[in-house]
């Protein structure tokens, strides 16, 4: 089994969503051992947003410059990266109301036609439904607890969507919100979530043990 550990904040180590993350990371090669473990950090090693120098994966035109073949190779290395993970744990702190630009820039390279999704005369069906996808969320207010709140926040609806759109509909979420309301508050929210990580990595212990039994 091979994991993508993903991480976005750009708090280093006072990030909550990296905490989250490494805490999934752990819980879930406990529970699997011999999971083959692969780190991206985008916040420190971004991808370049989409130019025109990176659109080659979607105009099918070959580069002819160094400068789109190095875009190109970014691209290629980020989606293949991506396609051969069998579980997807991300970092997402809510950055105003929705992810860091640095995923959206990584998302925006591996959303690509003909190797995560594609299009038919139905509409688009995705490519890359074959894995599972736990995002770690992090959030200073509450958004989840209000119609309010949730028509606000385009962080876990987005991706959500996104990873929908690629075929993955096994998407799990691991919220801790409400961390810039007071002390009580972020500990409430820590515990809140690490009880989430435990019965998710649990299920899905006893879900891969049902699964060898039979």
């Amino acid at each position: 089994m091979k994991l993508l550990h993903i991480d976005s904040s750009i708090l280093g180590a006072n990030s909550v969503s990296r905490k989250l993350t490494a805490d999934i990371v752990a819980a879930w090669t406990a529970s699997h051992p011999g999971t083959q473990v692969d780190y991206l950090d985008v916040a420190a090693n971004a991808p370049a947003h989409l130019g025109a120098d990176a659109l080659g994966f979607r105009t099918g035109q070959a580069a002819t410059t160094e400068v789109q073949r190095m875009e190109n190779a970014v691209s290629e290395a980020l989606v293949s990266q991506f396609l051969a993970a069998d579980v997807v744990v991300m970092g997402a702190p809510l950055y105003n109301f929705t992810i860091p630009t640095q995923l959206k820039a990584w998302i925006d390279r591996i959303a690509q036609a003909g190797r995560t999704f594609k299009y038919t005369d139905k509409g688009a069906v995705g490519l890359a439904g074959n894995k599972t996808v736990i995002v770690a969320l992090s959030r200073g207010g509450m958004y989840s607890t209000s119609d309010v709140g949730r028509s606000m926040e385009h962080q876990e609806t987005y991706l959500q969507t996104v990873m929908g759109f690629m075929g993955v509909t096994d998407v799990r979420f691991v919220r801790a919100e409400g961390l810039g309301m007071g002390d009580a508050a972020k500990a409430q929210a820590l515990q809140t979530a690490a009880t989430e990580i435990r019965a998710l990595t649990t299920a899905a212990a006893n879900q891969a043990s049902a699964v060898q039994a039979a």
